[in-house]
């Protein structure tokens, strides 16, 4: 069966989902890679306020590709999560933050925080970047623009196929 789910994404919403499950994600969701996740982390430790409230979120680790005419973004392929592994669990603990989208096993640390902190890392396949970009209504840059492809982007997303790679008991399609 699969599940639908709209943004914002609770603790509840996290805690209700079991590894395996499929999903059909809308609404809005974030993007963000290992420069911005440093840049976000920095802010923190300094005491300054965020580009991006991430309570109740959802990022997206994605560098997308530049929009090719008549579309709103080009291809939207996840990169590998492990890059954000030093970040996410500050992320996770300090903002609120209740969901991830990626490719590949996080570490023990990320798992740790998401089971305490009630938050899932949801699998997108890599490799169907044109199709995920089918999903993708609209895109802005929010933060961080001299990163590039790797600021920070809002988007709005329609029926985004994704699996629970890690639910937010630990539970892993990766074990």
């Amino acid at each position: 069966m699969i599940k639908k789910i709209t943004t914002p994404f609770t603790v509840e919403d996290a805690r209700s989902l079991r590894a395996g499950d499929e999903i059909r994600l809308s609404g809005i969701i974030w993007t963000g890679r290992d420069a911005a996740h440093k840049k976000l982390v920095a802010l923190l430790e300094s005491g300054a306020e965020l580009p991006v409230d991430l309570k109740d979120q959802i990022i997206y680790f994605v560098g997308p590709c530049p929009a090719p005419p008549g579309r709103p973004i080009g291809s939207a392929g996840p990169t590998t999560s492990g890059r954000m592994d030093a970040y996410s669990p500050i992320i996770i603990s300090r903002c609120g933050l209740t969901g991830m989208i990626g490719k590949g096993n996080r570490s023990a640390a990320v798992v740790d925080a998401m089971k305490q902190y009630g938050a899932v890392y949801f699998g997108a396949t890599g490799g169907a970047g044109a199709l995920i970009a089918k999903c993708i209504k609209s895109c802005e840059v929010i933060a961080f623009p001299e990163l590039g492809t790797e600021a920070i982007h809002k988007l709005e997303v329609e029926d985004f196929p994704l699996v629970v790679a890690i639910d937010a008991e630990g539970n892993s399609l990766y074990e």
